[in-house]
């Protein structure tokens, strides 16, 4: 395969072959993010699980102790006094049945987040087929779907993120930015990695962590020894 000039001097700077403690990686990650802007550092993770058993997903929902380093744009559905309540609290959009029918008229996609109130889960469940493959829909297990709007809204501001169980059994999350530097980014990899272990279904048999990357938007990616499951 041929790689461009700055990815071909990334894959100079580390032995591929080998697995480095995890401040070592993101000293490397860091090192090895080349891009004129700030690159996204995102975490891989392979776990000994079958997707395709109900009893064997793995989801979850932390607030990164240093954030993403993204803002993230968010939309609340929800009517009185929540609404009030989300505006209040920094909502960049907040409404309620004229928000869905903005959504399904103009495909309008102008935010990152959807958090609504229980008693607007039937309302938002008319755009679920739309929300649902962009990873839109709101769902309680990730606290997107709450009387307490301002502690949600609050979450995702300070650096919330959701992880998840793809179909080939591997975890994809950002775990930061570039410009975080290496000691910030090992203290989100390691509130990251805590929660993937602790979240460690009971079906699950053998090796838990298969195997631990990490990688920049348009570098390559770096393995982590780690030992803790």
């Amino acid at each position: 395969m041929k790689y461009g000039k700055k990815y071909a001097e990334s894959l100079k700077a580390y032995d591929r072959s080998k697995a480095y403690d995890a401040d070592e990686a993101m000293g490397l990650v860091v090192e090895t993010a080349k891009a004129k802007f700030d690159e996204t550092i995102e975490l891989h993770v392979r776990l000994g699980v079958d997707p395709r058993q109900a009893d064997q997903q793995v989801r979850g929902v932390l607030v990164l102790p240093n954030g993403t380093g993204k803002s993230k744009k968010v939309l609340v559905i929800a009517k009185g006094e929540r609404a009030d309540i989300a505006q209040s609290a920094g909502a960049d959009y907040v409404g309620a049945e004229e928000m869905i029918q903005k959504i399904q008229t103009e495909n309008w996609f102008d935010f990152d987040v959807v958090i609504t109130t229980p008693d607007m889960m039937g309302v938002v469940g008319r755009i679920g087929k739309i929300l649902g493959p962009k990873g839109l829909m709101p769902n309680p297990k990730s606290g997107t779907v709450t009387m307490d709007v301002a502690k949600a809204i609050s979450e995702v501001k300070a650096g919330k993120v959701e992880y998840r169980l793809d179909k080939t059994a591997i975890i994809h999350c950002p775990i930061g930015k570039k410009s975080f530097g290496k000691e910030k980014l090992a203290e989100n990899f390691n509130a990251l990695m805590d929660a993937i272990v602790k979240a460690k279904p009971a079906a699950a048999k053998g090796q838990y962590i298969k195997s631990v990357a990490v990688s920049s938007t348009m570098g390559p990616g770096i393995k982590v020894n780690y030992n803790k499951a």
